[in-house]
């Protein structure tokens, strides 16, 4: 009898971590391959052959679309520079410079990655359209409220994520890197 009560107990177990790993696994994605550049995080093998097993699953189970070797680079942010997440309560400013590409864009999106709904119908920027200072950089202020220059409504979701995609980039092949440069994520104020 003992044996029989240790034998569901261990089948149990192991039910309960191979399906709670693998949910975490195909929910998160993301577990090999990421490249960070300051507060942002690519992962170049996403759209390639040389994906991993746990984001082609993600992939396949979210219905995304990843860019492919050829095409671009995505990075995404959920935290400013500090280290603190993203939240719709506080006003950040994305600026510096851009990493070499045709196009690029940046859009907030959610905590399950869908563009949110804004007051003003924007959900991101491009490069053509932008505002830029003498010398090239940019300023975007990503807020809840109406700011002046280039302004990024983030909605009202209490987290979200900055999405910034390379398009038709050096990059996607995966050289330069480590010297990468790119826009800081800035915290401006927070009530």
């Amino acid at each position: 009898m003992r044996f029989l009560i240790d034998l569901v107990i261990a089948v149990a177990v192991a039910v309960v971590v191979g399906v709670g790993s693998a949910w975490y696994a195909v929910g998160q994605g993301h577990l090999f391959g990421a490249v960070t550049v300051g507060d942002w995080t690519a992962w170049p093998n996403d759209g390639t052959l040389d994906a991993d097993p746990y984001a082609l699953a993600r992939i396949a189970r979210s219905g995304e679309v990843p860019l492919g070797a050829g095409e671009g680079l995505v990075f995404a942010a959920a935290d400013d520079d500090s280290g603190a997440p993203l939240t719709s309560r506080c006003t950040y400013t994305i600026a510096g410079e851009t990493p070499a590409a045709r196009l690029w864009t940046l859009t907030a999106t959610d905590s399950d990655g869908r563009l949110m709904p804004n007051l003003a119908h924007r959900q991101g920027f491009h490069s053509r359209e932008i505002v830029r200072a003498a010398n090239g950089d940019f300023a975007i202020t990503a807020s809840r409220s109406v700011q002046p220059g280039n302004w990024l409504p983030v909605g009202d979701a209490e987290r979200f994520d900055l999405v910034f995609r390379l398009y038709d980039t050096p990059l996607a092949t995966g050289s330069q890197l480590s010297t990468l440069s790119m826009p800081t994520i800035r915290k401006a104020h927070c009530p």
